[in-house]
């Protein structure tokens, strides 16, 4: 089978819709079948990749890590992939994409299938403040509906995902088909190297954030909880944030008014491969409280590193949580969230078994079975177009 795969945004953003279209493309041309992808430049240098075609794209106002494609280099990219003889498209965003994504799956005679990555419910009211909560929740809503019932066919990362989709009055086919984790997606870091290299004591408790520094990401809750814990408890408690993001100023103004400032350390971002894996690793826990994810991909990185999870379970990461394997499920209160970090600082035995459970559990989330599905899904979809 032969895919086309759109989206605004792609590497070098970094973001889980990234990880996604990476992943299932390795993966579907491991099983044997061909993915282009058209993506935005971003003036930034980056490795050739056979098959990806870059358009010249202008940067997004109210979100200067986002590119938006301009109209005329994209149509001209897109029709000159006339006659390539796709058998499907997959749209990946809902913004220019999706809406040449429909166009030219029109034109060619062929699906639009699109993935529902972000929970733009909880997302749009941080970045364009200029109406209230309940009215942007309103906006994505229809917005969702309006657009999902377009489709031949939506692909959801979590049943969480799915179950809103419906609320919304969205009716096209929709299957739950999460991203996976490549088997070679991480190798073992050093953890005593990073630490050393960013100043923590190799016997100072230490929790990792690894992810998009972002407002709907909850890491204001987290530094609470790394105040809780300094003030009962682990007073040389720190928490790495590893990642880059619009809330990074109003984080470092936070930890100022907690009391925290020497208990953070903000490294960016780290690029896959063992510094990321050192930086898993660093950590006695894993944390994380965002109320958005679609899956939670993170969640699942910690774990193949054999790093014991304290996380809320809500929205995608109840998928991952579910099995109750290698984390500790937290509620997003301060003193129920600090009291389940602190258990798996305090319990040497607990960290161990959790370790253990974590590596065997991320193993069943490989990526080849989602990308098995993938296709079953693109060939249901293919066979019952015409009564979409």
């Amino acid at each position: 089978m032969k895919i086309l795969m759109l989206s605004d945004v792609y590497f070098p953003r970094v973001n889980g819709v990234s990880t996604s279209i990476q992943t299932f493309r390795r993966e579907l041309g491991r099983l044997g079948h061909e993915v282009w992808v058209v993506a935005p430049e971003y003036g930034l240098p980056t490795a050739e990749e056979e098959g990806v075609n870059r358009v010249p794209s202008r940067q997004v106002l109210f979100d200067p890590e986002d590119r938006m494609m301009r109209s005329g280099p994209l149509g001209r990219r897109l029709r000159a992939l006339n006659g390539r003889g796709f058998d499907l498209v997959h749209v990946q965003t809902p913004f220019v994409a999706h809406y040449a994504g429909l166009r030219l799956a029109r034109h060619w005679g062929v699906p639009c299938v699109e993935t529902y990555h972000t929970f733009f419910e909880e997302y749009l009211f941080h970045y364009l403040p200029v109406l209230p909560k309940s009215a942007w929740r309103a906006v994505a809503r229809l917005f969702s509906r309006r657009q999902c019932n377009r489709l031949n066919g939506l692909v959801v990362p979590s049943r969480a995902m799915r179950e809103v989709l419906e609320r919304y009055g969205v009716r096209t086919t929709m299957r739950v088909i999460p991203t996976g984790m490549p088997l070679d997606a991480f190798q073992e870091g050093d953890r005593e190297a990073f630490r050393v290299r960013h100043g923590i004591a190799v016997d100072q408790p230490t929790l990792v954030f690894v992810g998009r520094v972002a407002f709907e990401k909850n890491i204001e809750f987290l530094l609470e909880v790394v105040r809780a814990l300094k003030q009962t408890s682990h007073p040389d408690i720190v928490l790495i944030v590893a990642g880059e993001g619009p809330a990074e100023g109003r984080l470092h103004r936070l930890a100022g008014e907690l009391g925290v400032r020497d208990n953070l350390r903000f490294v960016g971002y780290l690029a896959r491969g063992t510094d990321l894996a050192s930086c898993y690793q660093a950590g006695e826990a894993f944390v994380f409280a965002s109320r958005t994810e679609t899956q939670g991909l993170v969640l699942l990185e910690a774990m193949s590193l054999g790093v014991p999870v304290v996380s809320t379970a809500v929205m995608g990461t109840r998928d991952i949580l579910a099995a109750g394997k290698g984390a500790l499920v937290a509620e997003e209160e301060v003193s129920d969230f600090a009291a389940q970090v602190r258990r798996v600082l305090d319990d040497a035995a607990l960290r161990r078994w959790l370790s253990q459970e974590a590596r065997e559990y991320a193993r069943h989330w490989t990526a080849e079975g989602p990308a098995q599905a993938l296709l079953a899904f693109y060939e249901q979809i293919r066979a019952g177009r015409d009564a979409v």
